[in-house]
């Protein structure tokens, strides 16, 4: 008897918006959750082959002398290229697909859940049975990403987020909407949509 396939669940949001938090919330209730963009920097870093396009396309300079990803390099000079950037999702998509059907067959879950920031932009949300978009103040996300992430400046994560659709679009092609602000509880609406996944899984 052939495996029965879990729903498939997207999370997505703009870069800032809590969405790994959200996934920390469904990850405790028992939902295993595929974090795209964490695999790919590691598929980057680890794929023999990967490596070798990502090199051969962008130059050695992508590695540094010790074989780890410069991400420095990829921000300065790949990320404000959109040629550049579509050129890179196209040798890190494939494998990143790859990676994630492996995993799904692994999975025994009613649903999974895979958390991307460009699932609709990619096209990936039409693999999905649902979408749940994490949404949060413009401000709100630049103030965390700038605390979070170091290595960035304010002009590089707004070239992410000009290269992400705004809110308001992925709110209207989203099947559910969780709003990361400081008056909403996240783990209310994360139990509701988790409810509600669960009863499309097991129908009465």
């Amino acid at each position: 008897m052939s495996k029965v396939r879990p729903f498939l669940v997207g999370i997505t949001g703009g870069i800032g918006s809590g969405k790994s938090t959200v996934c920390k919330l469904f990850s405790l209730l028992g939902i295993p959750v595929y974090t795209a963009d964490d695999r790919a920097k590691w598929l980057m870093s680890s794929d023999a082959e990967l490596r070798n396009q990502i090199s051969s396309t962008f130059g050695a300079e992508a590695y540094s002398s010790t074989g780890e990803l410069n991400s420095i390099f990829l921000a300065e000079s790949v990320f404000p290229n959109p040629e550049k950037i579509a050129e890179l999702n196209a040798l890190v998509h494939p494998a990143v697909r790859k990676d994630f059907e492996q995993w799904i067959a692994q999975q025994t879950a009613p649903y999974l859940i895979k958390e991307a920031a460009l699932l609709f932009e990619t096209g990936a949300a039409k693999e999905l049975d649902y979408v749940i978009n994490v949404s949060s103040p413009l401000r709100v996300r630049m103030a965390r990403v700038l605390l979070r992430d170091s290595h960035r400046t304010e002009e590089q994560v707004n070239q992410i987020i000009n290269q992400q659709l705004p809110d308001e679009e992925k709110n209207e092609l989203a099947d559910f909407r969780i709003k990361n602000t400081d008056n909403k509880l996240l783990l209310p609406q994360v139990l509701e949509v988790h409810a509600q996944l669960l009863s499309f899984a097991n129908p009465a």
